[in-house]
């Protein structure tokens, strides 16, 4: 019953991820080899928001990170890291231009890091160079590559953690579980954690398509131990001991679907269209959701969820997690 439900959502979705595009100085640094990851440039450097654009030898390119330091910085302070959707901050879908995450991370004792690229790459390690995504090794650069650098360049405290939208949301949760040393603490907001199953394996199909992507680039072809070692339903005991916050909703129009006069039949018109696609993709990843916390309740594994009775894919519902996970978030990092 619940596969028969879970593919009819994710079915009825397929034309609204296919549609759904997303919504709406430097300072010199020492360089290291060519071969070796590190910190190009820096702009804005010493300032609270900065940009650093760090090499990253596994994918043999630069990538542009949004930094928000933490408020109090007399003594090493923890990391969050926190993923854009598919857009992968290349777009205005992004965390810096749709939440208020500088008013309120920037009062927190936590450094905040946030790529600015990776769109469509599932922040995953593909097994081949894509001809549309070129080489994307992401998991190597977030859990190898890019800690110890942001540790150093931080005085940071080692103590990490680590938070996703939509498909970021599935990346957090295969991170969480294959580096277990690393983090602390993992939301996943409004995204599928399973890969293998065959609703999973359509959403990642659908998000692929909008980049004219192949899956078969990521995780090889169907079969392939990849798309099991990734799912995070079929691996969820790698997250025993991590603080895990999980959120999604039913999709059904709520607060942030409400069109509020005056307005004009162009406005009208757009909301009613993100509404019903964005009202398609949370309904099926509230399926998803489920089912990780289903299986994760098999095991005993403790977990803050939040379900809400109504709420689209949107940014609004996603500021609001940030806000609900946040005392989970800060009690893992051990922020007081």
């Amino acid at each position: 019953m619940f596969a028969r439900k879970s593919a009819v959502l994710f079915a009825a979705s397929a034309l609204a991820l296919s549609l759904l595009s997303g919504l709406p100085g430097s300072g010199a640094v020492a360089h290291a080899e060519p071969d070796v990851s590190h910190i190009d440039h820096i702009d804005r450097p010493g300032q609270r928001q900065q940009v650093f654009y760090v090499y990253s030898a596994a994918m043999d390119r630069i990538i542009p990170l949004q930094i928000l330091t933490a408020f109090d910085q007399s003594e090493p302070r923890p990391t969050l890291y926190l993923l854009n959707g598919a857009g992968g901050g290349e777009d205005l879908a992004s965390w810096y231009n749709q939440t208020d995450i500088v008013q309120f991370l920037g009062e927190k004792n936590v450094n905040v890091v946030t790529p600015s690229v990776g769109a469509f790459s599932y922040y995953t390690d593909w097994q081949r160079d894509d001809p549309k995504l070129g080489r994307n090794k992401w998991e190597t650069f977030l859990t190898r590559e890019l800690p110890p650098i942001i540790d150093a360049q931080l005085g940071a405290s080692g103590v990490n953690a680590i938070a996703g939208v939509s498909m970021s949301a599935t990346s957090v949760l295969y991170m969480a579980g294959a580096a277990p040393d690393l983090y602390r603490a993992v939301g996943s907001f409004s995204g599928c954690a399973s890969t293998l199953d065959s609703a999973g394996r359509t959403y990642i199909d659908l998000v692929l398509a909008r980049a004219g992507a192949s899956p078969k680039n990521m995780w090889g072809e169907n079969g392939d131990p990849a798309w099991r070692d990734h799912d995070a339903v079929l691996n969820a005991e790698r997250l025993r001991g991590k603080a895990i916050y999980l959120s999604s909703a039913t999709g059904l129009p709520g607060e942030a679907e409400a069109i509020v006069p005056p307005y004009s039949v162009g406005q009208v018109m757009t909301k009613a269209n993100q509404m019903v696609l964005g009202g398609l993709i949370e309904a099926a990843t509230n399926t998803c959701t489920h089912q990780l916390a289903d299986r994760l309740a098999e095991l005993g594994i403790p977990a803050q969820l939040e379900y809400r009775a109504a709420g689209s894919h949107t940014w609004h519902y996603w500021e609001q997690d940030l806000h609900k996970s946040w005392p989970m978030f800060a009690t893992a990092l051990g922020i007081s």
